[in-house]
């Protein structure tokens, strides 16, 4: 029978997707790696979806890689084992990497301890919101290894040189508190109302927000991240003419004019 591993479920235009080890805290492995990716392209290309909710199950968001696999990687090295195939082309088309790369919203809800590979995770999400229970650690320092999958370029650009270079040399655990303070996350909620808070904002997301707008300003932000100011401003005046012409621009205008709520089709 096949090992399942993960949950994933759509409901009102929302794609969840759950790390489903609880009593290893989500602790990462290579089948939850090949069955997220999975997920995550699939929910980008279904056109019921409209955004995608990465969260863990039980009291855990994941712990980092789990320790057989580490063991095995201390044993044998990584020699053979083969990366994942890109999704596009530019810096966001690796192994963990390439949730900018999607086309639709990616939100972490991280409903706790968030480490190691865990946490370069929910780097590469759009959106971080915080359970009250939350935790943060890099770990890699104090396991002999390195700044992973990305983590030393990503992680400065969200909190900051010098918090990046903190929780990267001292590797110690900070709670929900520092990561909002440091900028790390968007928003902590309290533990009893996590997943309700964390779907209201989304649907406010799916239902208020343009899926064409959102498309397009997700492609403009990251590759605005290699850009030069004069090459964003020639991308967004060619994208403004397109907007204009759009179905969604449209009705965007009709909705407010007439005062109920938009019905976007994302065209």
């Amino acid at each position: 029978m096949p090992r399942f591993e993960t949950k994933f479920e759509i409901a009102d235009a929302i794609a969840t997707i759950t790390l489903n080890r609880p009593d290893k805290l989500n602790a990462w492995t290579q089948i939850m790696e090949q069955e997220v990716h999975s997920a995550m392209l699939g929910a980008d290309q279904d056109q019921r979806v409209r955004a995608i909710i990465l969260t863990g199950e039980g009291r855990g968001f994941c712990a980092g890689a789990d320790m057989a696999l580490l063991k095995d990687l201390a044993d044998h090295g990584a020699a053979g084992r083969v990366p994942q195939a890109r999704i596009n082309a530019g810096d966001f088309e690796h192994k963990y990497s390439y949730f900018p790369a999607l086309s639709k919203p990616v939100i972490a809800a991280i409903n706790g301890p968030a480490v190691g590979l865990g946490f370069i995770l929910t780097l590469y999400c759009d959106l971080r919101f915080a359970s009250e229970t939350a935790k943060f650690s890099t770990t890699f320092a104090r396991r002999g290894l390195i700044a992973e999958y990305g983590i030393a370029w990503m992680l400065p650009r969200l909190v900051g040189l010098p918090h990046a270079i903190d929780l990267l040399f001292s590797a110690r655990t900070i709670d929900a508190a520092e990561a909002l303070r440091i900028g790390l996350v968007n928003r902590v909620f309290p533990n009893e109302t996590f997943a309700a808070s964390v779907r209201e904002y989304v649907r406010d997301l799916v239902t208020l927000s343009s899926p064409r707008s959102l498309r397009v300003m997700k492609r403009q932000i990251y590759h605005g991240l290699s850009q030069t100011l004069a090459e964003a401003s020639q991308w967004a005046d060619r994208e403004i003419l397109e907007s204009l012409a759009s179905e969604d621009f449209k009705e965007g205008v009709a909705h407010f004019r007439e005062k109920r709520p938009p019905v976007f089709t994302g065209r």
